[in-house]
Order: structure tokens, then sequence, then C-alpha cells
């Protein structure tokens, strides 16, 4: 299990671009329906854990999905599988990207990613928001929120401890 837990979150971690958002569809897809690992509801529980959590999502969903599936051991596997492709891949690039970085064919490859990149991040939400029951009524609050981190700055630790207090005063409302 610890073996297959590895080769998973490696290739996932192998043919992945876009960094873990865009993996988050992947992992889905091997943990939930092609092998049954976990729930979809687990998942989506694990992606709200990562995120609160300090650390690349890659990694924490990783570490809640090994965890989850065999303990430590898995927990490690996971980890491990998920970030070695992007640590060899960082190592060769860093070793060739200062000779070829300004190559007209290296420039284009890099542009025609992004727009790829930006899918692949934009799916993953896009489910959750579904999943979470995201309609107009409430799309202000994760609208607002972009807003508050991406243009004004503020760090999502304040969302999140904004979220919490108003999350339990409307419990006992």
């Amino acid at each position: 299990m610890l073996w297959q837990i590895f080769i998973t979150f490696f290739k996932i971690g192998a043919f992945t671009l876009g960094g873990g958002y865009a993996m988050l569809p992947l992992i889905k897809k091997e943990v939930c329906s092609k092998r049954g690992w976990i729930s979809e509801d687990d998942f989506v529980n694990g992606i709200a854990a990562a995120q609160s959590a300090p650390g690349p999502i890659a990694v924490n969903i990783s570490i809640y999905t090994g965890y989850h599936v065999a303990g430590f051991g898995g927990m490690f596997m996971a980890v491990l599988g998920a970030i070695l492709p992007s640590l060899i891949t960082i190592i060769l690039i860093a070793m060739l990207f200062q000779q070829y970085a300004e190559q007209v064919y290296v420039k284009r490859a890099f542009s025609a990613l992004r727009p790829a990149v930006v899918a692949l991040i934009a799916t993953p939400l896009i489910e959750m928001a579904k999943k979470s029951g995201l309609k107009t009524q409430n799309a202000w609050f994760p609208l607002l929120a972009a807003i508050l981190v991406g243009y004004l700055n503020i760090t999502p630790i304040y969302l999140i401890v904004i979220t919490i207090v108003f999350a339990i005063w409307e419990s006992y409302k």
C-alpha cells in the first residue's frame, strides 16, 4: 500500500504543471474516483484543512490523504512522492535555465503554458464552489475575500480568524 501511495503521488507530481492547485483535480481523480481511498467529502474537507495550514497546498493535501489512507507511513510516502519530481525538475532546470532562458522558443513555451495553468487552477476552484453550496446569495463572501487579499494585500490569516469567529457566533444564534 505504501508503495502505491508513493507511485500515485509521484505520477501526479511528475505530470502536473502549475503548482499545488493544479494538482488538486488529479489527486481527487486518483484518490477518490480511481482508487477509492477516500470519499469526495473527505477530500473536500482535506482541501479545507490543507488551505488553512501553513505551507504548499500540494504538500498539505498529500499529508492529509497519505495519513488518512495509511497513517504516518502513508503520509511520508505521499509527501515524498508529491515533492520528489518537482525537486528533481527544479535542480535540472536550474542547471540548464541560465544557458537557454533568452532563446525565443523557451520564452514562447513558457508563455504558452500560462493559460493552461490558469485553467488548471480555475477548475478545482469552480468544483469546490459548487460542492460547498456557493450560490448568488453567498457569493459575496469569497469575492470580498479575493478582493481583500488580492488588491488590498490583507493577509488571509485575518480572514480565516474572522471567518472562524463569525461561524462560532452564527452557531450560537
